[in-house]
């Protein structure tokens, strides 16, 4: 039986072949193309929209579109696609995910399915990792588009609300996915048609797809507004937290990132905090603050899992790209326990306003395709949670690199001299090397450490990202050593002399193995471009974390023993065990995702139902009719759950009476129902005569201001239990988590648990409305009285 690879491998050849029959089309249309005038070739974009609007498919238009935005990028910037580029760009309108290797053209690429999508006039979103690429792209590849008719725009961060409902309105736009989707989530907190920015969500094509679906997916994206928690609680929390002791009054699992209080722990929490039962419900919210400030003191690393700049802020570090996520904090109140971690001002408590993860915003996308170096690794995910398959589009030219064994030693400090030493025999010989490490700490000690070995080099890291690109782009020069974290300017290309090619190309050097191995290809990428020649090799101790977490104590031991010289393990085990040792941790960190979706997926299900409720009041011209079904469905349920008597009838009545719904007859007439039916019966009546109080009331106040009045109602009830039910549900979730220790699905419990809330939440949504409605009824009444 053919195991996984292999059926891939046949899975990818067949596609491949389907495929290029219709790259063989798009080059026969070349001659023809050729001959066109540069007006006729631009008029194509009328004739291909007049035919789509004839009933004609995009799938139709594929050959001839393609070819048509081959010519048009040649004209205008002397760039012909190459067949695999085609190719890349089919998989693209497919809906599916391209590899293509370093230095294939992708953002060429992406021009031929996004000429052909923005045909339908329905805007197409091309998103990228930073502002730099969406803008350098949208300024390069916008010429080819200009050229044919369509109009481009790029979404950054200092735009006005005015210039990005502007730019959303063009055919083609590039972005990061931050601002894609803050401005998604603000769309759905517009309180009138007009403040909306962004248009349906229908085609998405993801530049370096991996790591923004997978890496950055992590982190869901959170609007927040100011809370009420005081600051001098988290500085309370955290001093407790900081007398703790480790292996005493609490533990740290480093394989599941977990901290956690011992009986003593909780003993001596309960003594500081006079408390009698730290477990009671009433405690919930110490013990989610307890639960952050141990992860933000025992868990979290400064200079790994964030940084402090200049100006005493706390800003997040990617851990996969080494970039500084900009606008972003910490969820849960993680972000205030590192403020008081760090002795820094503490940032107000932030309530949740809106939020979903990177997961289902690009899920609400009609069409999503992604491409990127480095994806077939992540296949089963992009397929279990994306619904995506992965193409492999071959190499335009064959790969020269030569990717060597890893090097494995006992300890950190005999892989970094091996490391230093490797560096320093290629800069005495002029060979380029790019070190790639996986935090800013390990790039400065790398850093410091060719210092004392008097090796010039250049250090690219979050706190020193400006110069990126140009940076990178020099990497390639004879001599050149750049230390990067694994940002590593995706998306520059490095150049290489002809001098340096003689060399052997550009050297890659990982100083450890990543948590994946997607990302230990990325950095690998790097180097071997458009069949150019090159090297990479992986420095790799038993102190690193990928290994020490996965790997047996006994196991260890067996390797040790195999040391050669300075620490060096030469064997196919030790190789083998590292390997392994990365299969585990890429299989925990596929459950984690897949656990964060599961979450989200509960609350996005409840979020639509939200933001459909908020468009239909936005986009309804008469919704008159909304507030009168929620009128007759609270009289009824009122009624109904008096007959019942599950809650007290008192409080029910005493609502009724105090709205005006019933006058002191009908009172005594519900006092003696007996059944569903007579509720029912009454509550029509009761309905009927709320109608006409309204039609009244409508009369005198105007229709149009009664219109406004309940949009504003709806609208402002609505968010502001909303905003209620996401903090609450925030640390239901936290507390969900905690029992997966106990070996009960946590997503399975929260999904209970929340349906529960939510049902009671959009209840209170009906009777607040009802309430201020009925309360404006009778304001009004009384004034004319």
């Amino acid at each position: 039986m053919k195991n996984f690879i292999e059926k891939i491998y046949d899975y990818n050849a067949k596609e491949i072949k389907r495929i290029m029959p219709l790259v063989t089309k798009i080059e026969s249309l070349d001659e023809y193309m050729v001959s066109l005038t540069d007006e006729e070739l631009r008029h194509k974009t009328l004739e291909f929209k007049e035919r789509l609007d004839k009933g004609e498919t995009l799938d139709d238009l594929l050959v001839e579109a393609f070819a048509v935005t081959r010519e048009a990028a040649y004209r205008v910037l002397h760039m012909k696609h190459y067949p695999v580029q085609l190719m890349g760009g089919i998989i693209l309108h497919q809906g599916r995910v391209s590899e293509m290797k370093t230095g294939e053209g992708k953002t060429l690429v992406a021009t031929c399915p996004a000429y052909l999508n923005a045909l339908s006039g329905k805007g197409v979103h091309v998103v990228t990792t930073n502002e730099y690429l969406a803008k350098r792209d949208s300024e390069e590849m916008g010429q080819v588009f200009n050229f044919l008719g369509l109009t481009t725009g790029v979404i950054l961060h200092e735009l006005t609300p005015e210039e990005r409902r502007e730019t959303y309105n063009k055919d083609i736009v590039y972005g990061i996915n931050s601002e894609i989707g803050f401005d998604y989530l603000r769309n759905n907190m517009a309180t009138s048609r007009d403040e909306r920015i962004q248009r349906d969500l229908n085609y998405a094509i993801v530049d370096e797809i991996d790591s923004i679906l997978i890496d950055e997916a992590r982190t869901p994206l959170i609007i927040s507004g100011e809370g009420e928690e005081a600051t001098e609680y988290y500085i309370t929390i955290d001093e407790f937290v900081k007398e703790l002791k480790k292996d005493v009054d609490f533990e740290v699992d480093e394989k599941k990132k977990a901290v956690t209080l011992t009986d003593d722990g909780i003993e001596r929490l309960e003594k500081y905090f006079d408390i009698d039962n730290y477990a009671d419900k009433e405690h919930l919210r110490l013990r989610h603050h307890i639960t952050q400030s141990l992860k933000a003191n025992y868990e979290m690393t400064k200079d790994i899992d964030y940084i402090e700049n200049d100006e005493g802020e706390i800003l997040i570090v990617d851990t996969f790209t080494g970039r500084v996520m900009e606008g972003r904090r910490f969820s849960d109140g993680i972000h205030e326990a590192i403020e008081a971690k760090e002795d820094v001002d503490i940032q107000p408590e932030s309530q949740i306003l809106a939020t979903i993860t990177l997961q289902n915003l690009f899920r609400t996308y009609t069409k999503l395709s992604g491409m990127s170096g480095t994806v077939v690794t992540e296949e089963e995910e992009f397929r279990e949670i994306y619904n995506l398959d992965v193409i492999v589009v071959p190499t335009n030219e064959p790969i020269q690199r030569i990717d060597r064994a890893d090097k494995v030693y006992t300890d950190i400090s005999s892989k970094y001299y091996a490391i230093a030493s490797d560096v320093k025999e290629c800069y005495e010989k002029g060979q380029p090397v790019l070190v790639g490490t996986a935090s800013i700490q390990k790039s400065e000690d790398i850093s410091a450490l060719l210092k004392r070995m008097g090796i010039p080099h250049h250090v690219l890291n979050a706190k020193n990202h400006e110069n990126e690109a140009k940076i990178i782009a020099r990497a390639g020069e004879v001599k050149a050593v750049t230390i990067a974290t694994n940002m590593a300017g995706r998306g520059t290309d490095i150049k290489l002399s002809d001098e340096v090619k003689s060399l052997g190309g550009l050297k890659v050097i990982g100083t450890e193995r990543h948590d994946s191995r997607r990302v230990d290809n990325q950095l690998r990428g790097r180097s071997g471009r458009q069949g150019e020649p090159g090297e990479s090799v992986f420095y790799v101790s038993l102190e690193d974390d990928v290994v020490k977490n996965y790997i047996s104590q006994k196991y260890k031991n067996i390797l040790e023993k195999l040391v050669k010289e300075k620490g060096y393990i030469d064997s196919p085990s030790a190789n083998k065990a590292v390997e392994l040792a990365q299969h585990s941790i890429e299989g925990d960190g596929f459950h984690s995702r897949k656990d964060i979706v599961g979450y989200d997926d509960t609350l996005n299900k409840q979020r639509e139902v939200i933001y459909n409720q908020r468009n239909l009041v936005l986009d309804e011209e008469d919704t008159k009719a909304i507030i009168l079904d929620m009128i007759s469905g609270v009289i009824e349920e009122t009624l109904n759950t008096i007959v019942s008597g599950s809650v007290d009838k008192s409080y029910d009545m005493k609502m009724l009476s105090e709205l005006n719904i019933i006058d002191e007859k009908e009172l005594e007439g519900i006092k003696a129902l007996t059944s569903i039916e007579e509720a029912h019966d009454l509550s029509k009546e009761l309905f009927s005569k709320v109608v006409t109080k309204y039609n009244v009331f409508e009369e005198k106040v105007g229709i149009e201001s009664t219109r406004s009045n309940e949009r504003h109602i709806i609208l402002s009830v609505v968010d502001k239990l909303w905003i209620d039910y996401l903090n609450e549900i925030d640390i239901v979730r936290q507390g969900v988590n905690l029992r997966s220790y106990k070996q009960v699905d946590p997503v399975q419990i929260f999904m209970l648990e929340s349906s529960e809330l939510f049902n009671d939440m959009t209840y209170s949504i009906k009777e607040e409305v009802v309430t201020k409605v009925l309360s404006s009824i009778n304001n009004v009444e009384t004034e004319l009285v």
